[in-house]
Parts: C-alpha cells; sequence; structure tokens
C-alpha cells in the first residue's frame, strides 16, 4: 500500500469541504464549536487535533459497518444467492472501502499539519532525560488549584470510561474474527 499522498496546499486536497479544517465564518458556530477570533485565518493545534479524534471515530463506525456488511453476507455453500442483492453489497462495501481511504489520508494531512505546527515545541531528549552525572535542575512546582484539581479528576473518569468502551469494542471485534475464521475453517 505504498499510495502517494497528496501535496499540501491551502485546503486538504480530496476532502469534502464539511471535513475541511478552515470551516467558513459561519460553520464554526453552527456546529457549537467556535474557535477564538484570531483562529479563524489559522486553526490551532487543539483544534486540529480535535477534528482527527472525529476522523478516527468515523474511520472505526466505517469499519465496524464493513464487518457487519460481511459477517452478513452468506458464504455460497450451493445456493444461489440473487445477483441484485450480491451487487448490493458489493458496491456498499467498495463504497464505505473508498471512504475509509479518504478518511485516512485526511487523518495523514492533519497529522502532518499537527506536526509542522507543533515542531518548535517538541523537546530535544536532552531535556527530558538527564545524562548520567549531570546534576537535575530542581523546577519548583506550584499547588494546583481546586478546579484544576476538578478538572483532572473529570478528565481522568472520561478516559478511563473510554478506555472501558474501547476494551468492550474491542472483544467484539476479536469475537467477530473468531467467527470470521471458524467459517473459513468449516469451508475448506
Amino acid at each position: 500500500m505504498a499510495a502517494s499522498l497528496p501535496q499540501k496546499a491551502g485546503g486538504m486536497a480530496g476532502m469534502p469541504p464539511q471535513h475541511q479544517p478552515h470551516p467558513p465564518p459561519g460553520a464554526a458556530s453552527a456546529a457549537g464549536q467556535q474557535p477564538p477570533q484570531g483562529a479563524l485565518r489559522e486553526i490551532s493545534p487543539v483544534f486540529l487535533c480535535r477534528i482527527g479524534q472525529e476522523t478516527v471515530q468515523d474511520i472505526v463506525t466505517r469499519t465496524m459497518e464493513i464487518f457487519q456488511i460481511t459477517r452478513a453476507t452468506q458464504l455460497p455453500n450451493g445456493v444461489t444467492q440473487s445477483q441484485a442483492m450480491y451487487q448490493d453489497r458489493f458496491g456498499k462495501l467498495q463504497e464505505h472501502l473508498r471512504q475509509l481511504a479518504l478518511l485516512f489520508r485526511k487523518l495523514r494531512l492533519l497529522y502532518e499539519r499537527c506536526v509542522e505546527m507543533t515542531s518548535d515545541l517538541q523537546e530535544e531528549s536532552s531535556e527530558l532525560l538527564p545524562y548520567v552525572g549531570e546534576e537535575l535542575v530542581t523546577v519548583k512546582v506550584e499547588p494546583c488549584s481546586s478546579a484544576v484539581n476538578q478538572e483532572r479528576r473529570e478528565v481522568l473518569e472520561k478516559v478511563r470510561q473510554k478506555n472501558q468502551e474501547m476494551k468492550v469494542l474491542m472483544d467484539q471485534m476479536r469475537n467477530l474474527l473468531w467467527d470470521v475464521n471458524a467459517m473459513l475453517t468449516h469451508r475448506k
């Protein structure tokens, strides 16, 4: 899968307008997400990451739909299926796969844009870990306010919930793959 990625341009080529990272002036307020005033010209990396998160969720949804279509497809065991039903499912699979390719391309472009925008923020490895024998520079840490601690607890709880949801989803995917492998084994 060595497909070349499109070159960077003003927008992200190959994406529908609703998935472009530069929304028109009225679109951000309609979606309920209003970037700061100066952000209409340059989108912040945080906003790009949010778009990337939504893209990943779309990828997972499309993948689940592909698995559901595949699971619902009856294996040819001597029974003749109607050609129209086969063509319909094949068309749906092709459309989902095409959309999936576009979403992965969009995710790649978002990633490259975020890396480009935050390249000056990345720390050198010498700043992160001291060498053996170097003295550690102590940094004075101020205590956080109760509002910050409360927000941290809320975020941690959301992360725990999302992790649990992902674990359930992974279990479902594993079971689905076991079913597919079992069907393929019985077919032989």
